[in-house]
């Protein structure tokens, strides 16, 4: 990690109270692979573990916060292995079919992002331009999400015949019908229309995007370490006992199911699709 963009998939920076974690792979709108992952995750180990820090603020570099899950860029890394963070299964690299697929998902989409929603930091969620599929679940882990007034929200997994994103919160972050209607239609919902359904906690112009998370960061940062942790945690159970955490585990099986049956009926296991055709079929609401 390191301050500036030099070539890290990941920035890191503390700036008083607030660390700031940024995704730096703009070229590809900030695609994540395997790489990028762990990268946030040692972003966020280290400001967990800095007492200075009060506050993390996960934002991206470039035009797009987030464009999803690397499908398809020269960096992708989906035979590679790293060390196991989330340990909810064994190494993929060498295994095969649904073998190496549920192992993978569970480790470096499923697994981080659980854990990253139990840090005990408040964490802001940053976001203008793309926040796509693998970049909602980004921002779901977040307690809260500032918008610019350009960011827009999908996610069109459905086109590939997948129920949703891996870690599937869609009921949870915004209404049951407007869930649907993201995800039976594959469509952009603008940031306000976001913000209307309780997905985004604030829309600000983009060139007031930065200013406005930081001085939200720092009035937070005046609230004690631990009732600001205690208050995060107790919000987190609440969510899990109206049954986030049991319906994520249900929704996983029926990704991968279908996953399987892509790979067994069709070209691979995304159904031919990738971020361009999906791109191009997306529609603004």
């Amino acid at each position: 990690m390191k301050n500036d963009d030099s070539g890290e998939v990941v920035t890191y920076e503390v700036r008083g109270s607030v660390a700031v974690v940024r995704l730096n792979r703009p070229e590809y709108r900030n695609a994540q692979n395997s790489k990028v992952t762990y990268a946030l995750d040692a972003a966020f180990t280290a400001a967990v573990e800095d007492d200075a820090v009060k506050v993390i603020v996960l934002a991206g570099n470039g035009k797009h916060f987030s464009a999803g899950h690397d499908i398809g860029t020269p960096g992708r890394d989906v035979d590679q292995s790293f060390e196991r963070k989330a340990v909810m299964w064994w190494d993929h690299v060498g295994t095969a079919g649904v073998d190496s697929r549920f192992a993978r998902e569970s480790e470096v989409y499923l697994g981080m992002c659980r854990r990253w929603r139990e840090i005990p930091k408040p964490m802001i969620a940053m976001v203008q331009g793309a926040c796509i599929a693998g970049g909602l679940m980004l921002a779901w882990s977040c307690d809260f999400i500032v918008a610019s007034e350009d960011a827009f929200f999908s996610d069109p997994v459905v086109r590939m015949g997948i129920p949703g994103v891996e870690y599937f919160a869609h009921p949870w972050v915004m209404n049951p019908r407007a869930a649907k209607e993201f995800l039976f239609t594959g469509d952009r919902f603008t940031a306000q229309r976001a913000r209307e359904l309780g997905m985004v906690n604030h829309v600000v112009p983009r060139e007031d995007l930065e200013d406005t998370v930081m001085a939200m960061a720092e009035r937070i940062s005046a609230m004690p370490r631990l009732g600001l942790a205690l208050a995060k945690k107790a919000v987190n159970q609440s969510e899990d006992l109206q049954g986030l955490r049991a319906g994520m585990d249900s929704v996983f099986g029926l990704h991968h199911a279908a996953h399987a049956h892509n790979a067994e009926v069709g070209a691979d296991s995304l159904a031919g699709m990738g971020a361009r055709s999906m791109r191009d079929a997306a529609v603004t609401k």
